[in-house]
């Protein structure tokens, strides 16, 4: 699925990059990200700055979606653009965006 076919409730694209979202992956802990997310995959995170954004460039993150409806700065923003990385905001807790991200995919 492409990033810019994600959609469901609650779901706000702040910085879109048209990237192919293959999974998902959630955690707060950036060095777990590190050691974890598989390339194409979209992280879902409460981390919303600049250092997220780092991680997911690193990793080969797809997306980033903050989670709890996140305030995301200019600067996070820029960074993605620069670095192709969709960023998201969801109203949702991480459960709730983990399996809404869980359920489009297996759309």
């Amino acid at each position: 699925m492409k990033t810019s076919e994600l959609k469901f409730q609650g779901l706000e694209c702040v910085q879109l990059t048209d990237n192919e979202i293959t999974g998902g992956y959630t955690s707060d802990l950036l060095s777990d990200v590190m050691a974890h997310l598989t390339e194409g995959d979209a992280l879902i995170t409460i981390q919303a700055h600049k250092n997220t954004v780092a991680v997911a460039s690193l990793t080969g993150a797809s997306a980033v979606i903050f989670c709890h409806g996140r305030n995301v700065s200019l600067d996070v923003i820029e960074t993605a653009a620069k670095e192709k990385i969709a960023l998201f905001v969801s109203s949702g807790s991480q459960y709730e965006t983990t399996v809404a991200l869980a359920n489009a995919l297996d759309r």
